[in-house]
């Protein structure tokens, strides 16, 4: 058993027991929605039958996504028939419907980071062996065919990333998106991402990592595009991309080594952690793919692969504890990036 795959099976139960939690928490809840009226005055639950829990949408949102990976685990923990159960009442076709007439209505909820984690929560069902969560895959129809419809809409239109470390993240969505559509059987969706990726990122050279990390990131900028273009380009051609993208990742670049959270109750500062768990996924699937193979690019590759894998593990512990502490500013959403850098590391050995 792997370091990552004990975590996983000792962290289980928490992570379990948080999800449920915050799927029985309706308030505090930051709703977002855009006011058109001195009448519309909705409650969160009615404009967000699936997702009114949890602090926000989008965190709500990939909490439902964690309890999905957490049954499709394979690993035992006592809350699984609680954390089926939830997912059955909450992910009922009637309420996705709801929320597919929601981002219909609102073209703009949400983008792109709530998109990206909504197709992710989406492709997890489709893709489950796990038959509760299987049967909840064809109500998220509506809710897909909106949103691939929107993420073609906006990478259509749109000449410049978002590279901030934080929900306006463009290539952190695409890759949800790309790796959703993919599933999903829209290759039309697949190759639009595709494009995308390419035309924003595929020019891009020495990424200054120096530069990284500002106060309340939870994604590393660098690394999330580098995560995407790992899964746009094949092996060879992502070796050379890397070889100049990551040509700046100085041996001591505060990309690589866990930031410090001095006040746990500012929401703003906690992102931090999320911050290690998510360059933690980012850079051990990045690992997984190099070396790329190319003559010119393979030493570069097995070295900067052995270098994040190393690195890797190192960013996991200060999140994997705030993950399932009693302050709510972490534990609302710190597990579902925690589960993510386990399942990546897992992957990589």
């Amino acid at each position: 058993m792997s370091a990552a795959s004990a975590l996983r099976a000792a962290y289980a139960d928490r992570f379990a027991a948080v999800a449920l939690a915050n799927f029985a928490q309706p308030y505090p809840y930051a709703a977002h929605h855009t006011t058109s009226g001195p009448d519309d005055r909705a409650l969160p639950v009615e404009l967000h039958p699936a997702f009114a829990s949890s602090y926000d949408w989008h965190s709500s949102v990939h909490m439902h996504w964690l309890a999905t990976r957490l049954l499709e685990s394979g690993v035992a923990f006592s809350a699984a028939d609680a954390l089926a159960g939830a997912l059955t009442a909450n992910l009922s076709a009637a309420n996705l419907a709801v929320e597919a007439d929601y981002l219909r209505a609102h073209p703009l909820y949400e983008r792109p980071y709530g998109w990206g984690w909504a197709l992710a929560l989406a492709a997890s069902a489709a893709e489950s062996r796990v038959p509760v969560v299987a049967t909840l895959a064809s109500g998220f129809a509506p809710l897909t065919a909106v949103l691939f419809e929107s993420v073609l809409r906006w990478v259509a239109h749109t000449p410049e990333p978002v590279r901030h470390g934080v929900h306006s993240n463009s290539a952190f969505a695409l890759r949800h998106a790309l790796l959703a559509a993919r599933v999903l059987g829209r290759d039309d969706v697949a190759a639009a991402v595709a494009d995308a990726a390419r035309r924003w990122f595929g020019a891009d050279r020495g990424w200054p990592f120096a530069w990284e990390r500002s106060g309340h990131d939870f994604l590393s900028p660098g690394f999330a595009e580098a995560d995407l273009m790992a899964a746009v380009l094949g092996a060879d051609e992502f070796a050379e991309w890397a070889d100049v993208f990551f040509s700046a990742l100085g041996a001591e670049a505060a990309a690589l080594r866990p930031a410090r959270v001095v006040d746990e109750h500012d929401g703003q500062q906690v992102h931090l952690f999320g911050l290690g768990l998510s360059t933690a996924a980012a850079a051990a699937r990045v690992a997984a793919v190099l070396p790329g193979g190319t003559e010119a690019g393979s030493a570069a590759g097995r070295g900067l692969a052995e270098r994040l894998a190393a690195a890797a593990p190192l960013l996991l512990p200060a999140g994997l504890e705030a993950s399932v502490s009693d302050e709510f500013m972490s534990s609302h959403w710190l597990a579902t990036f925690a589960w993510d850098a386990l399942e990546a590391l897992d992957a990589l050995g």
